[in-house]
């Protein structure tokens, strides 16, 4: 799994931070994700996290990779950072992982169309569903 994290933070003036890391499991699980086996498939659910918008009741399917195929899974979110409810703060989140079951090329990410792509980015103060950039 490759995640490219991109995050804004009121704190300092929402100046975008961009990280990209890799991991197995255990990475997947710090981001409230579970990946699960089904004989060769690996199941992939999102678990409702802490953001303070889309608020998710519980887990949802994202997507089940066969071995060899790729998904991506798109998402951003709003987080309330509060030591008194007089004085909120926020940041935001806007996340791209893509994960493979099985090995791909180096350039298997970049190179190949995902088997799968869903896409959960919202408006963050709620409203009409984001526009989809081409």
């Amino acid at each position: 799994m490759v995640i490219h994290d991109v995050l804004a933070d009121e704190t300092t003036g929402y100046t975008t931070r961009h990280q990209v890391s890799s991991g197995g499991v255990e990475r997947a699980r710090d981001l409230g994700l579970w990946l699960s086996k089904e004989t060769s498939a690996v199941l992939v659910d999102r678990l409702p996290g802490s953001a303070a918008y889309p608020r998710q009741s519980g887990p949802v399917r994202l997507f089940k990779l066969l071995p060899g195929e790729i998904g991506r899974y798109r998402a951003n979110f709003r987080f309330a950072v509060t030591t008194c409810q007089c004085n909120p703060s926020w940041f935001y989140e806007d996340w791209l992982l893509l994960m493979a079951n099985g090995e791909i090329e180096t350039d298997g990410f970049l190179a190949r169309t995902p088997d799968h792509d869903v896409d959960h980015r919202v408006h963050l103060y709620g409203g009409a569903i984001r526009p989809r950039r081409r």
